[in-house]
């Protein structure tokens, strides 16, 4: 049993000195001829399939195209949505030793501008537009004020730019190479780009997918945005160490999900809560043939303990919980299948394998007694190499001992499994005592009539901050604020009662499914949302 909040994850299995196309040689080099890659579009005769010979024979040719444009080190930017192409392109410039920068879809002008410049892109692949948003008119407006971007390619040419490799040789690549920029969700605002390497990515997925209990061969649904490392890591390169097929879903549509989880009989997944709920409330949900689930993963965000246990009983397979952020590739600490209900729905499981967390106390940066709240720190061969071309950020997110600071509120017991209570940031002050969202959306959730629920603090002259909650409906459910604050009542203490209540119809949210909390407050503050009435 601990004595402070301290772990050191397992040492098996080992940290493999790889890089993204080992990794890849590896795969075809043992199943030449397994499916790799399906798309998984709405209509089945457009469901594009790749081998996983075939795969790395397209991943070598674009990597030879981009080596005729770009030098190894240099930035490439990828806005997208989840197409085949884009996978490619992340085995592409892995082979050829460019750094590819994730670019959210739905991002506009200022954002791209903020993200090319930022990052110093030599090269964009886009799409002229998607879901309506004018991307190429978008670059065409921001183009000007980008001045390392010299090459812009579109996706709609792809067979024209495969068509323009050279055949030299590509280079050689050292694990430890940064390989990726991801920036930074922005749940609480701005931006930063993580610079990640093949060694955390190739074995962060790797040792995921393991851990979640997915077996090999297997086919894997892939619903997370692949700008975001639970797409691009956890699914891409968690499939590829698995040597399962990955199922590419381009736009999440629950339905869809579900049609393309029978029909190919798919034993895995990761989503956050947000698209699980979803996929549960779907009206086909019931209908569907899903025995082939074997393993549900989510994360992204606090995972409500009656989402834990519904998931269970509706599937009936394992369900376990990530935790950890881009900066640590991204995952630090999990559940495992086999722990107990209590253990799935309260916590977040423990340190992965060849990781070390600690919980700290952070003004004084000790570490913590056992089950003390402080901070999440974590340490090894998972944490980014620095935010690019920011190293004041950098200085004060990663410490002198290697330690990345998260920023999430955790507590630890003496097993080393963690509990979060929300994110330092998040943390509401009421007249001077602290007050954790996450216990008042743990038992908000277990309401009947409620689907979603996000807390935050308002300003106040008084109380400094008060309690304000955001409600979806459950389907066909009606919110009934009186009923609620006395539910609530019932369970907390005065001071942890919102005084504020507001239905919402849907939620500010990052690409990547993370209820943004500072849009929620920034959206009250312009008087977006109007107060329940009182009955």
């Amino acid at each position: 049993m601990l004595k402070e909040s301290f772990i050191q994850g397992p040492a098996e299995p080992p940290v493999r000195d790889l890089t993204i196309g080992d990794a890849l040689r590896e795969a075809v080099t043992e199943m030449p001829d397994k499916v790799a890659l399906i798309a998984g579009s709405a209509d089945p005769a457009e469901r594009r399939q790749w081998t996983y010979s075939a795969l790395l024979n397209e991943a070598e040719r674009a990597a030879r195209a981009l080596l005729e444009r770009f030098e190894p080190g240099e930035r490439v930017a990828v806005w997208a949505p989840n197409i085949p192409e884009w996978v490619i392109m992340e085995y592409g410039c892995a082979l050829a030793g460019v750094v590819l920068v994730t670019v959210n879809p739905s991002y506009q002008a200022d954002e791209l501008a903020y993200v090319l410049r930022q990052s110093g892109a030599a090269g964009i692949f886009l799409l002229p537009d998607y879901r309506g948003n004018p991307m190429a008119q978008h670059l065409d407006s921001v183009r000007g004020d980008c001045p390392a971007l010299r090459e812009v390619i579109y996706f709609t040419d792809w067979r024209g730019f495969l068509a323009s490799a050279g055949d030299a040789p590509l280079p050689a690549i050292n694990a430890n190479q940064a390989c990726m920029i991801q920036y930074t969700s922005g749940t609480t605002g701005f931006p930063k780009g993580a610079l990640l390497h093949h060694r955390g990515l190739v074995n962060n997925g790797a040792h995921t997918v393991a851990t979640m209990g997915a077996a090999e061969g297997t086919a894997y649904m892939g619903i997370m945005p692949l700008f975001h490392t639970g797409g691009c890591v956890l699914a891409v390169l968690g499939c590829l160490s698995l040597r399962s097929t990955l199922i590419l879903v381009e736009t999440f549509e629950p339905g869809l999900v579900l049609e393309l989880m029978e029909t190919y009989r798919a034993a895995a997944m990761l989503g956050v809560p947000t698209m699980l709920i979803a996929m549960i409330e779907h009206p086909s949900f019931a209908e569907r043939d899903l025995s082939c689930v074997q393993a549900i993963c989510s994360g992204g965000s606090t995972v409500p303990a009656d989402l834990v246990r519904r998931l269970e009983t509706a599937v009936g397979a394992p369900f376990t919980i990530v935790f950890g952020q881009t900066e640590c590739s991204p995952v630090a600490c999990m559940t495992r299948p086999d722990d107990s209900i209590e253990d799935k729905a309260r916590t977040l499981g423990t340190a992965m394998p060849n990781v070390d967390i600690k919980i700290i106390d952070p003004e004084t940066g000790a570490t913590q007694p056992i089950g003390v709240l402080g901070e999440f720190c974590t340490r090894g061969y998972h944490v980014m190499h620095e935010y690019y071309d920011n190293p004041e950020a950098t200085a004060s997110t990663i410490d002198a001992e290697g330690w990345l600071h998260t920023g999430d509120l955790c507590s630890m017991d003496e097993r080393g499994y963690c509990t979060v209570e929300g994110r330092l940031k998040d943390m509401i002050i009421r007249g001077g005592e602290n007050i954790y969202p996450r216990e008042i959306e743990e038992l908000l959730f277990q309401h009947p009539d409620v689907g979603e629920v996000a807390v935050v603090g308002l300003p106040d002259e008084r109380m400094g901050e008060e309690v304000a909650v955001f409600l979806r409906p459950a389907p066909g459910a009606r919110l009934d604020r009186n009923a609620l604050f006395a539910y609530v009542r019932e369970h907390l203490s005065p001071q942890k009662t919102p005084r504020y209540w507001f239905e919402v119809d849907a939620y500010p949210l990052t690409g990547s499914g993370k209820i943004q909390k500072f849009a929620l407050r920034q959206n009250w503050s312009e008087g977006a949302y109007r107060e329940m009435p009182a009955t």
